[in-house]
């Protein structure tokens, strides 16, 4: 099983032995006859079609849903790992949740001339309705995914804040029981910390949340709705499943409307108070009445009962500008500023376009580097210099100096490798790793694991299941 050299394996050291974190899973895999280990594959795929785990690609001209890629190895990161990323991961999300409050009040970070004033007064994803408003809980983003990348036995990087409507929980969980239905003896050999209980310390962590007038249910509780752009949006899977297993309402913007001074839901009794709208519907959707006029997704009026403290919506509106690669550049800064700390975890360094001395340095090296829209995602509108051609550069270069501010630049990073299951057996290939965090007033949560995606075409660097990525189970090992 070999790779570039550069890349760190995560499985095997540099003499061919395996790393601590694999010893067991090892020793279990060289046992088991290697027919058994593809038919489990295919049981995986028949569970997978069966339970629907499925997503849509936009623009995809067939306009199908398509069966998100699994794969078996799991990807496996030791207890003292995870300790260290878990207080990297907090530190961040904890500076996050900090900043959208300044820029929402008095902008401190701005008049220290930590982050120019331009970055956020010129941001498409700033709100100037949220200038002054303070959410239930003093939470703006309630759930967090933070993508990291490794590149060394003690080297994780961030790539990605996705602090407004982070996407792909329902698969860490799904990938987490079909691994225990197909392997349940890996489980009672290996003490690997569970996932399963993310949607109840989600519901808990919203709940938590609550506006002081919350009405709550029969049983006092908090009403929780996930409110979904409907069955065509390619995360749908994900909204429908969280509502099932966290026990809340799935709803449209048509199933609700403002109703004495609270955002209410159609139900079989009439319409009944939400307290908690957990959205998957982007900024400009959620009101008519405040943003997208012709928006028929959200709920006329909400903004108005949010800003009187009627309803949390989680996550915050305008919370998108923290998932901007732009003021991804800054986030060390934005670190260190309100934590008082050097951030635990690295930035990719990274070349804002926006500045001349930048720009001219990205288009002499664009052969070299990843380029990426500042409000891109889902490996989309990015350029991969090392894979491209001539012909692909020179294109992207006549877009990049026609909207340099539009884009910001990093290098090639020599992803770590993990193994997957490949027709010849074990084979590597680079991997990122989504965890996913719960803020409430209660404190911050993180989910031992969280979702590996894996480039599973041999060589590339694309994880995104839009571009022919797929996903494995994440197991963190106990002490």
């Amino acid at each position: 099983m070999t790779d570039a050299p550069s890349c760190f394996d995560e499985m095997l050291a540099a003499d061919g032995s395996v790393r601590a974190a694999y010893s067991d899973y090892s020793d279990w895999y060289h046992r088991q006859d290697p027919g058994l280990m593809r038919r489990k594959g295919q049981e995986a795929e028949t569970f997978f079609r069966k339970t629907g785990i499925t997503f849509n690609v936009y623009g995809d001209d067939a306009g199908e849903e398509r069966l998100l890629p699994f794969d078996m190895i799991p990807r496996i990161i030791t207890a003292g790992e995870w300790r260290k990323l878990v207080k990297g991961i907090e530190q961040r999300v904890r500076a996050l949740n900090a900043f959208l409050h300044d820029i929402y009040h008095r902008q401190e970070i701005i008049r220290a001339g930590r982050v120019p004033e331009s970055l956020i007064s010129k941001n498409a994803a700033f709100l100037p309705q949220m200038m002054g408003m303070i959410p239930p809980g003093g939470v703006y983003t309630h759930i967090v995914g933070i993508d990291l990348v490794r590149t060394g036995p003690d080297e994780f990087m961030v790539l990605e804040d996705n602090a407004r409507t982070p996407s792909g929980v329902s698969y860490m969980l799904e990938n987490r029981e079909t691994m225990m239905a197909m392997f349940p003896e890996l489980f009672t050999a290996m003490d690997v910390r569970p996932v399963q209980d993310y949607p109840r310390r989600l519901a808990e962590s919203l709940a938590a949340c609550a506006p002081s007038c919350a009405g709550g249910n029969s049983d006092g509780r908090p009403v929780v709705a996930v409110l979904t752009p409907g069955i065509y949006n390619s995360a749908y899977f994900e909204h429908a499943f969280l509502a099932d297993q966290m026990g809340a309402e799935l709803v449209e913007g048509s199933d609700l409307r403002v109703v004495d001074g609270r955002v209410a839901m159609r139900t079989t009794r009439g319409f009944e108070p939400i307290d908690v709208l957990y959205r998957r519907v982007d900024d400009d959707y959620l009101d008519p009445l405040s943003f997208n006029p012709s928006s028929r997704l959200g709920v006329p009026g909400i903004m108005d009962i949010y800003r009187a403290g009627k309803i949390t919506i989680a996550n915050a509106p305008g919370t998108g500008i923290a998932d901007d690669n732009a003021i991804y550049s800054f986030m060390p800064a934005i670190v260190e500023f309100y934590t008082g700390e050097k951030p635990l975890l690295a930035n990719v360094p990274t070349w804002r376009c926006s500045e001349a001395d930048s720009l001219a340095y990205v288009l002499d090296n664009l052969a070299e580097l990843v380029v990426k829209e500042v409000h891109g995602s889902g490996g989309y509108g990015m350029l991969i210099g090392p894979t491209s051609s001539k012909k692909e550069i020179t294109a992207f270069a006549a877009k990049l100096r026609a909207r340099p501010d539009n884009y910001i630049a990093q290098p090639t990073l020599a992803l770590s490798t993990v193994p997957i299951l490949a027709k010849a057996g074990l084979a590597p290939r680079h991997v990122d790793l989504r965890p996913f965090v719960l803020v409430s007033p209660d404190g911050i949560q993180i989910t031992p694991g969280g979702l590996t995606r894996v480039a599973l075409k041999q060589g590339s660097l694309v994880v995104n299941s839009s571009q022919g990525g797929g996903t494995k189970d994440t197991w963190v090992l106990a002490d």
